[in-house]
């Protein structure tokens, strides 16, 4: 059985890309301790690439990394590559979002890059995947975690905070991402 390291040390995030990556039939381990790769890219495949590469390298493994945030249209993108650092809890990310945006609606998108780097550090297969949506004012739903309470999907007239987890993991970026990558897996030599 192959090895694959989820360059996150989330154990959630790991079990999530069990779900989505089982047919696959591989190992999959969280990134060790030890190595800590700087997201020093200005886009989000990017970042992917360099944890993607430098987790792979460090572990003499092959190795999956993602990368993923917010990009709001009437903030030029912000705070894209720089979601998870907009504030230090939720709860600030998002006032800060809703300050900067002020009384204006937007439309937004959620993106999430992947990619796979096999143990010498080359970058194999990558994806990108995007949810698109708007931005409301008011936070509705206690589901999920970050932005989800203010990204509204209007086709289906819930948030992602409201969404039920099974609904979200059909059409959200990240199984956007990995619906177009899965595909390029399986032809890779994983041992």
């Amino acid at each position: 059985m192959g090895k694959l390291i989820i360059a996150s040390g989330n154990r959630g995030k790991v079990q999530e890309f069990e779900h989505y990556l089982q047919e696959l039939g591989l190992e999959l381990f969280p990134k060790p301790d030890h190595i800590e790769v700087e997201e020093t890219g200005t886009t989000f495949i990017e970042n992917a690439r360099l944890k993607a590469s430098q987790t792979a390298l460090a572990a003499h493994h092959w190795a999956l990394a993602d990368d993923s945030g917010l990009a709001v249209d009437a903030l030029n993108g912000a705070p894209g590559v720089y979601s998870a650092r907009y504030g230090t809890t939720d709860r600030e990310r998002i006032d800060r979002l809703l300050s900067e945006l002020g009384h204006r609606s937007s439309a937004a998108k959620f993106v999430c890059a992947i990619a796979v780097a096999n143990p010498q550090g080359t970058i194999v297969a990558e994806a990108v995947g995007e949810c698109t949506g708007e931005i409301i004012h008011t936070p509705r739903g206690d589901r999920g975690f970050g932005y989800d309470p203010i990204f509204y999907v209007p086709a289906y007239g819930l948030t992602f905070g409201e969404m039920p987890a099974e609904l979200k993991g059909r059409i959200s970026h990240r199984a956007h991402a990995l619906a177009e990558l899965l595909p390029k897996l399986h032809h890779l030599n994983w041992s």
